[in-house]
This record gives C-alpha cells, sequence and structure tokens, in this order.
C-alpha cells in the first residue's frame, strides 16, 4: 500500500515539475479597479487537479459578500465560476522558487494583501527539509521588503496522505507560528493562518492536491482570515440601498416578475411602485435584487435574455454603469435594453448591442 501511495506522489510530483518547467503562456491579466490580492504558492495555489482551486470558493464568498477584490500575478486560469483567474501560483516550485522571482511579480502586481501556502514541494521533493523554516522566513521578509504595506496571510502547509512525508509537514509547519510572531514583533504585518488544520487525507484527491470539498475548505479558512483584518479586503460597502432603475423610453422600473427570485427568471419593466422587487443593489460591479445577481448568460449575443441567478462575481455579472445612462455588461459588452422598444408593463428586458437608444438608457431613483 505504501508502495502504491508513493507512486501516486512522484507521478503528482512529477506532474508538478513538467509544469513548473513548461509553464503555459498567461492570458491577459483581468482587473476590476478592486483591492488587489495575490494568491501565492505552488500547485494547490494554481488548483492542479481543479483548476481555480480554493480561488473558486473565496472569489464567491467575496464577491457575495459586496467586497470588490482584484486577483493579480502572472498565472491565469479557472472556470467561468471564477470571476477573476489571475494568480501566481506555480506547480512543483518550492520556497526558494518563489523567493528568486517575488521582487518582480510584487513590483509588478503592486497587490494589498499577500495569500501565502508554500512548501509542500519542500518536502514533496526532500528538498533541504530541515532549513525550509529558514527559507519562508527569508520569502516573507523579501515580501514586506518589496510590499511594506502589503498584509502578509502566511499558511501552514495543509496534510500530506504519505505518513512520513505528514511528519515532516508538521515539523515544518510547527516552526511557521514563531516565525510569524517575529515579523509580527518587528513591526511586520504578517498574519498566520492554520490551513493544516482545515483539511484531513480525506479532502485529497491524490494524496497531495484537495478534492473540490477540500479546495472549498481552504477557501472559507482564507475568507475568514481576511475578513479578521480590516482593509485587506477593503469594504463591502458602496453599495445603495433600495434604488430603482427606471428606463428613459417608458418611464417603467426594472422589475423582477412576481418577486420570483429562482435561477432564470427574466426581469421586466413595470409601473415603478417602490416594492422589493425593484430595487436593486449596487456592490462594486454587480447588480442585485432579492437576493440574486442580475447575470449574463454565459456566451449571451444580441437578444439572449437578461437573468436573475446565484450571485458568483463572475464576469457575466460585472455591469458598467455608463456615462450614457447605457448599463453593459462585462463579459459579452452588450447592453441592458427593452426588447423592441416596447414600453408597455410586462415588457421583456435583454441583451443587445449598445446603442444608447431610449430603450436602453436607465436612470437611477
Amino acid at each position: 500500500m505504501h508502495k502504491r501511495r508513493n507512486s501516486i506522489l512522484a507521478v503528482a510530483l512529477a506532474l508538478g515539475l513538467a509544469l513548473a518547467g513548461a509553464a503555459a503562456p498567461a492570458a491577459a491579466a483581468e482587473s476590476n479597479g478592486g483591492v488587489k490580492v495575490m494568491p501565492l504558492g505552488d500547485s494547490i495555489t494554481e488548483g492542479t487537479q481543479v483548476p481555480g482551486g480554493y480561488r473558486i470558493g473565496l472569489w464567491q464568498r467575496l464577491a457575495g459578500a459586496g467586497y470588490r477584490v482584484d486577483f493579480v500575478g502572472t498565472q491565469s486560469n479557472g472556470p467561468a465560476s471564477l470571476g477573476d483567474h489571475d494568480h501566481q501560483g506555480h506547480p512543483g516550485w518550492r520556497i526558494d522558487q518563489i523567493d528568486a522571482n517575488i521582487t518582480r511579480w510584487l513590483a509588478t502586481a503592486n497587490p494589498r494583501t499577500v495569500l501565502l501556502h508554500i512548501g509542500t514541494n519542500d518536502i514533496l521533493q526532500n528538498y533541504n527539509v530541515g532549513s525550509a523554516p529558514s527559507r519562508l522566513s527569508t520569502l516573507i521578509d523579501r515580501i514586506t521588503t518589496a510590499a511594506p504595506a502589503a498584509d502578509v496571510f502566511v499558511a501552514t502547509i495543509i496534510p500530506l496522505a504519505n505518513s512520513g512525508q505528514e511528519a515532516a509537514a508538521r515539523t515544518f509547519n510547527g516552526a511557521i507560528p514563531g516565525i510569524v510572531q517575529s515579523k509580527v514583533n518587528s513591526g511586520k504585518r504578517v498574519h498566520l493562518v492554520d490551513m493544516h488544520a482545515a483539511l484531513t487525507t480525506a479532502d485529497l484527491i491524490d494524496g497531495v492536491h484537495p478534492t473540490a470539498g477540500g479546495y472549498d475548505k481552504m477557501a472559507a479558512v482564507w475568507y475568514a482570515a481576511l475578513r479578521s483584518v480590516p482593509g485587506t479586503i477593503g469594504d463591502p460597502g458602496g453599495s445603495t440601498t433600495g434604488g430603482a432603475l427606471v428606463g428613459a423610453g417608458s418611464g417603467r422600473c426594472l422589475d423582477v416578475p412576481g418577486s420570483n427570485t429562482a435561477n432564470g427568471t427574466q426581469p421586466i419593466i413595470w409601473d415603478c411602485n417602490n416594492a422589493a422587487n425593484q430595487r436593486w443593489t449596487t456592490s462594486g460591479q454587480t447588480l442585485q435584487s432579492l437576493g440574486k445577481c442580475l447575470d449574463s448568460p454565459t456566451g449571451a449575443t444580441a437578444g439572449t435574455k437578461a437573468q436573475l441567478w446565484d450571485c458568483s462575481g463572475a464576469a457575466n455579472q460585472r455591469w458598467n454603469r455608463n456615462a450614457n445612462g447605457t448599463i453593459s455588461n462585462a463579459a459579452s459588452g452588450l447592453c441592458l435594453d427593452v426588447r423592441a422598444n416596447a414600453t408597455a408593463n410586462g415588457s421583456q428586458v435583454q441583451l443587445w448591442t449598445c446603442t444608447a437608444s431610449p430603450n436602453q438608457v436607465w436612470t437611477g431613483r
């Protein structure tokens, strides 16, 4: 059994090293102008086995609570449910490899907050494991020197299925609280996050990387840690309450018919009545009513219906309030439009090529 488990770990390690040596080109960086957060580490940050990893659940929690956060880094991956795909996770990389590049990355991204989970590959590769805590301490110093205004959250590494490697991981983790405290004592903005305690080996898909559920447990821990330190993710403020959106062409309000909160419900226009189903809250770039987000279906084209959906923070739920009164979707570039220039109660609201005609102009009330 141990031989088989070691073989699995060796395959995972070899995969990580291969990916580290031949990284795919990063996509163009995404930015919503929010607080810059750099997810930093190895394949567990990148999301091996579950692309996007903990970043999916973290983004969804942040977006759902109204925080406007911009993930930053030179790498990019993950599903559509992850609203910002940028990160600084490198499969197979050790502490020293992150350390060799961190100053350049920080200078480029200028993050407000850094989420650091690193050291797993030092254990897996049996790379001078005894001095791994010293390397971590040096890396933290390099981060705080290059980005002195940033808050740095340092996580203990998650469990490993191999008993010998897990013992080494526990020894490594045991040194981290003292390292973090020494930085705090010297006035650095460094915070300890106990990630190891949040997962068990049952949360691992291959003995090293988490399952989707395991990654979501990580997301919950990161989210709680960030919320515990004011300013690291901004404020969920910037919200407006009780605001109606009135169509210039009809004089009627954007309305959730029957106050129906089922996913896929299509908004209409209706006589303005100040009811809850006509109040739209702006949180960052989302428009929310009755606890749901206004959503442009994935792959939307002109004529696709606008709809309500569970808030995910994805680009298809981010909207730009333009100076000419139009409301355009960040993913599709299409504008919120009353179909066929209609003005009657119950007329459907769709997505259409932006023209700034009266049926696409909305004013707040």
